[in-house]
């Protein structure tokens, strides 16, 4: 009986195909993804060509319940994840969205954030002085402007100055004047409908003044807020960021108005 060296027995990696190669029986080549031995000497010829060749292994396969990305990853910010079959592909989510899992047995999805979560932010300052007598509200020069991202937004004002007034007998008015709404207090104590949500006592020197407003405009329009103030007596001059006197022992102040979108 013939005897029989199995460790001279050995197949022969050549790569991927090349039709110009000589092959020769025992090579093994490569070929669209699957691998293939020669069994008779061939030059030219397909590793498909079962007179020359044996398919070894076989490509795995594609799709949706296979291992190539490239054909289930369509755009981008695409994802895969396993359902309860295989390999699933979840489209881009919009902007926004965050992705919620489901726990075990569920599939992941993409979800709109939550109420109540910070759009935008706005500020202004203002870092000069304004004045007036006039017993009728007026623009003290702080304004900001926001443009809401939805119609079910809240816009959230908050605003900080200081004030002063030239005598003691009168005091100062103040309100925020909204695009559609102003945010004034109730009349009382024989005050007028239009007195403004914080007064300031008069007094020479510089008294601090704030506002937090809450706005629901219920429009996607540009929302403009504005500082108005207005004095009670003609003769009496209104000061926004110093004092009603200055000397070498006074300073001056900058004032803030800031609009926050509030997602509803």
């Amino acid at each position: 009986m013939a005897t029989i060296n199995i460790g001279s027995i050995k197949f022969k990696w050549q790569g991927a195909y090349n039709g110009a190669t000589a092959y020769t029986v025992d090579d093994v080549v490569s070929y669209n993804g699957s691998s293939y031995i020669c069994i008779a000497n061939s030059t030219g010829n397909l590793p498909t060509d079962t007179s020359y060749f044996e398919q070894m292994s076989s490509k795995g396969d594609t799709g949706a319940n296979g291992t190539d990305f490239g054909t289930i990853l369509t755009t981008q910010g695409d994802l895969v994840y396993r359902d309860g079959s295989g390999i699933q592909r979840l489209g881009a989510g919009t902007a926004g969205q965050l992705l919620q899992t489901g726990g075990a047995g569920a599939n992941p999805s993409w979800v709109s954030t939550s109420s109540g979560k910070i759009l935008q932010v706005v500020t202004s300052f203002k870092r000069d002085t304004a004045s007036t007598t006039s017993t009728s509200f007026t623009n003290t020069g702080l304004s900001v402007s926001i443009t809401p991202s939805s119609a079910s937004s809240k816009i959230l004002i908050l605003c900080s100055w200081v004030a002063g007034v030239s005598t003691t007998s009168y005091s100062t008015h103040w309100k925020l004047n909204g695009t559609t709404t102003n945010a004034i207090a109730d009349a009382g104590g024989g005050g007028s409908s239009n007195t403004v949500s914080i007064g300031l006592a008069g007094t020479p020197s510089g008294r601090s003044g704030s506002i937090v407003f809450e706005d629901s405009p219920n429009s996607t329009s540009q929302q403009t807020y504005d500082l108005q103030f207005k004095s009670t007596h003609a003769s009496a001059t209104i000061y926004i960021n110093r004092s009603g006197f200055e000397d070498i022992n006074t300073g001056r102040s900058i004032s803030v108005m800031t609009a926050m979108e509030i997602g509803a």
